[in-house]
């Protein structure tokens, strides 16, 4: 991350973990900061990132892709908030208590709970991830919230039809509220997979920016370095399924993202592809930097 020019990460500390589970991986994370302080350190609000940056550390923050250590007590957010979450997704691919997930057969849509936590999160700061829902509760929760919101990491599937991937008009409500979306690098959210070239997915960056604005759009990498299939089996199964047939594996990386270092890559591919520099800036970190200087602010 250092040596990528990281300020900042967005890290999952929960997947399928009830607030327990959270617990013990904070717990790690804790840890860690202890172990690695020279190189990373916890942020929680815009000030503790460039404190970091200034210290030549990597700011790490923290996030769910799973309302599941919320369960069903509201008072969890605010406690969440005090932990260090600073991001919450809706739902993860299935049905949660506050909404549908992107691969259920059916989108419910924004469930009466949801609504209550999409309140406290818009009033203690929490940024609202519409990643992995259904396209029904994403535009529910879009039209509902009072506060910008986030797909953290998704592309458009006018580009490559995913069930992850988004649609034209969820982009277009992202960008009628000042909202944000993080471009991803996953293979399966890539046209060509794996085979993706710099130069498709740099013209896919440079034609939504041209289509939406230049300041809704950031990384969201998806980058799970150095991990075993038998993490991508935790994340598609969870405690909720046996296993997945066939298993699931993580797919290679494609040749010009593999690790945290190759954001310099990317830079060249955004310049290359004909955006000025001050959008490739934009997208690389100063678009999600000004989007959590007022997100992470309560109401």
């Amino acid at each position: 991350m250092r040596a990528g020019s990281l300020s900042a990460v967005h890290i999952t500390v929960g997947y399928h973990e009830d607030f327990l589970g959270l617990v013990d991986n904070l717990q790690s994370w804790n840890q860690w900061f202890e172990e690695c302080g020279d190189l990373v350190s916890k942020a929680t609000t815009y000030m503790e990132i460039l404190a970091a940056n200034a210290a030549g550390k990597t700011a790490i923050l923290f996030g769910l892709q799973n309302p599941l250590a919320i369960g069903a007590d509201l008072a969890r957010v605010e406690l969440l908030s005090q932990l260090g979450i600073r991001f919450c997704q809706v739902t993860y691919n299935q049905q949660s208590l506050l909404g549908a997930g992107c691969f259920e057969a059916q989108d419910s849509g924004l469930t009466a709970f949801g609504r209550e936590v999409v309140d406290e999160m818009n009033r203690v700061g929490m940024i609202i991830d519409l990643s992995h829902a259904g396209h029904k509760t994403a535009m529910d929760v879009v039209a509902y919230s009072t506060r910008p919101v986030a797909v953290t990491h998704a592309n458009p599937n006018i580009w490559h039809a995913a069930p992850r991937n988004i649609h034209h008009d969820l982009l277009q409500a992202l960008s009628d509220t000042a909202g944000m979306v993080g471009f991803s690098l996953y293979p399966h959210h890539l046209k060509s997979g794996s085979e993706c070239s710099l130069m498709e997915f740099s013209q896919m960056a440079t034609e939504m920016v041209e289509i939406y604005g230049n300041e809704m759009f950031g990384i969201g990498s998806d980058l799970c370095q150095d991990q075993p299939d038998s993490v991508v089996n935790w994340m598609r199964n969870g405690h909720w399924r046996k296993i997945s047939t066939p298993p699931a594996v993580f797919p290679d990386c494609p040749v010009w993202f593999r690790d945290n270092r190759d954001f310099l890559t990317l830079a060249d591919g955004l310049k290359a592809a004909g955006l000025p520099t001050e959008h490739v800036a934009g997208i690389l970190g100063d678009n999600w930097m000004a989007f959590w200087q007022r997100g992470f602010v309560p109401s």
